[in-house]
C-alpha cells in the first residue's frame, strides 16, 4: 500500500469529518420548506458555518480524488470511511464528552475493519472490464436504489427518512468516486480535452449536486447521529462493488481472504454504527422538533 495514498485518503476523510459537523450545524436551521429542494442549498449558502463546512468537503474530494487517482478504489474507500472517526472527535472536543466503551469500540472496530479488510484484500489494480452492459447495469442498479429510497422518504415523511436520504447519497457518492477515478484516467492518456469529451465528468458533477441536495435534507431534519453513519457505510460499500465490478480491482478471493474481507466490511459497519449513535453526536434539538413536525404532517 502507497504511503502517499494512505496521506491522501486519511487527509480526505479528515476534511470530509469536519466539513459533515459544520455543515448540519447550519441545516438544521434550514426552512423546511425547502426540504429536497436545490432552494436549500441557495438557503444555505447565505451561512457562513455552511460555506466553511463545504469548503473542507470540497477539499476532502479533491484530495479523495487525487488519492483516487493513485489508488485503487478498493483501497481508498475504505479509508475514506474514517471520516466519522474526525466528525467524532470535532463533536466531542465541542461537547466535552468522555468516549466510553461505545466509543472505543466503535473505533476499534471501524480502525480493525478498515485493516482487516485492506490486508486480507490486497487490493490492487487490473485491466478495466470494457462491457458496457455492465457498466450501466451496476451503476443502474445503484442510482435505481438510490432514487427509490428518495422516493420512499419525501412520500413517508417519517423519522426514518434522514436514514434513507443519507444511504440514497451514500449510493451516489459511491459511484461518483468510481467516475472519477475513470476520469482521472482519462486525463492521464489525453488530458483535458480526453476528459471533457466523455461523459464522466458531467455524470460526476450532477451526482455531487444532487447527493448534496439529499445529505443537506437529511441533516435538516434529523440529528448528524441519524445520518452520518448510513451515509459513510453505504459510500465505501457502493465503491467497493464499482471498483471491483467494472474499474478492475482485484481482492484476492481464497477462501480464508474473503472471510477476513466479509469480517472487515462488517466490522466497519457496525463501528459506523456505534460511533454514529455515540452521544457526542451533535443530537440537535431543532432538528429532532423539525422531524416531528414531518411525521404529523
Amino acid at each position: 500500500m502507497s504511503v502517499l495514498v494512505l496521506v491522501l485518503a486519511v487527509s480526505a476523510a479528515c476534511c470530509l469529518g469536519f466539513g459533515f459537523v459544520l455543515q448540519q450545524d447550519a441545516a438544521q436551521k434550514a426552512p423546511l420548506s425547502d426540504f429536497l429542494s436545490p432552494r436549500l442549498l441557495l438557503d444555505l449558502m447565505r451561512v457562513p458555518r455552511w460555506l466553511g463546512g463545504i469548503g473542507l468537503m470540497a477539499a476532502g474530494m479533491a484530495l479523495g480524488a487525487i488519492a483516487l487517482g493513485k489508488g485503487e478504489i478498493s483501497l481508498v474507500e475504505p479509508l475514506l470511511a474514517t471520516n466519522l472517526l474526525f466528525a467524532l472527535a470535532l463533536s466531542r472536543h465541542r461537547s466535552k464528552q468522555a468516549l466510553g466503551r461505545q466509543g472505543w469500540a466503535g473505533l476499534l472496530l471501524l480502525a480493525g475493519g478498515v485493516t482487516a479488510f485492506i490486508v486480507a484484500g490486497e487490493p490492487r489494480g487490473g485491466d478495466a472490464i470494457t462491457d458496457p452492459l455492465r457498466h450501466w447495469l451496476i451503476i443502474g442498479v445503484m442510482a435505481g436504489l438510490a432514487l427509490l429510497l428518495t422516493a420512499y422518504a419525501k412520500r413517508t415523511r417519517l423519522y426514518a427518512a434522514p436514514v434513507l436520504l443519507s444511504l440514497a447519497a451514500g449510493l451516489l457518492y459511491g459511484i461518483q468516486d468510481a467516475l472519477t477515478r475513470v476520469s482521472g484516467e482519462r486525463f492521464s492518456r489525453g488530458g483535458i480535452a480526453e476528459v471533457l469529451t466523455g461523459w464522466q465528468p458531467y455524470a460526476v458533477l450532477a451526482l455531487g449536486v444532487t447527493g448534496l441536495v439529499l445529505v443537506q435534507s437529511a441533516f435538516e431534519t434529523a440529528p448528524l447521529r441519524m445520518s452520518l453513519p448510513a451515509l459513510t457505510a453505504a459510500q465505501p460499500l457502493a465503491g467497493i462493488i464499482c471498483g471491483v465490478g467494472f474499474l478492475g480491482d482485484r481482492l484476492r478471493t481464497d477462501t480464508g481472504a474473503l472471510a477476513w474481507e466479509a469480517a472487515g466490511l462488517a466490522a466497519i459497519v457496525v463501528g459506523i454504527v456505534l460511533l454514529g449513535l455515540h452521544p457526542a453526536m451533535p443530537q440537535g434539538t431543532a432538528a429532532r422538533e423539525r422531524a416531528r413536525d414531518l411525521q404529523t404532517q
